[in-house]
C-alpha cells in the first residue's frame, strides 16, 4: 500500500445527550456494519458507551451532547464515544461486587472488546473500544 493512501473509512454521529439517542446510536452502528461479524458486539459496545456519557457525565444535562467516531479497516473496527465530561472522575473499569446494580458497563465492554482506551481532555473523555476481526471471536484476546 502506498503510504498515503488508506483503506480505512471513518463514520461520524453527533446525538443530543438524550437517553432516547442511545438507540439511534445503535442504529447507525448496526447500519454501518450490516454484514460483519462484529455488528452485534460493536453494536452493545455503542449502546453501553453512549448510555454511559449520557448518565455519567455533561453530555447528559439539559444542553448536553455526545459524538461517535467508527473507524473500519480490515485489521480494526474502532468505535469512539466521546463525552463533555465535568464528572470529577474518569471512566474506568470497576470489578464491582455480584449484588451490585451499577459499576459493570465498562467492565462489559472490555470484556468484549480486544482493547479499550479511556483518553481524557479538558473538553471530556473519548473512549475507545478495538475490534480486531482477524483475532477471532471478540474477548478472545490474551490477558
Amino acid at each position: 500500500m502506498h503510504e498515503y493512501t488508506s483503506t480505512a473509512r471513518v463514520w461520524g454521529l453527533s446525538c443530543p445527550g438524550f437517553p432516547e439517542e442511545v438507540s439511534r446510536a445503535r442504529r447507525w452502528t448496526r447500519d454501518i456494519l450490516r454484514g460483519s461479524p462484529l455488528a452485534d458486539d460493536a453494536e452493545l459496545i455503542v449502546s453501553e458507551l453512549s448510555t454511559n456519557a449520557i448518565l455519567h457525565t455533561a453530555s447528559g444535562m439539559r444542553s448536553g451532547s455526545f459524538h461517535l467516531a467508527l473507524a473500519v479497516s480490515s485489521q480494526v473496527v474502532a468505535l469512539s464515544v466521546m463525552d463533555e465530561g465535568s464528572t470529577g472522575t474518569a471512566p474506568k473499569v470497576e470489578h464491582q461486587d455480584e449484588r451490585a446494580e451499577h459499576g459493570r458497563g465498562l467492565s462489559m465492554v472490555s470484556a468484549i472488546a480486544h482493547r479499550v482506551v479511556v483518553h481524557d481532555s479538558p473538553g471530556g473523555y473519548t473512549v475507545t473500544a478495538e475490534l480486531f476481526p482477524q483475532a477471532g471471536p471478540a474477548g478472545g484476546h490474551p490477558c
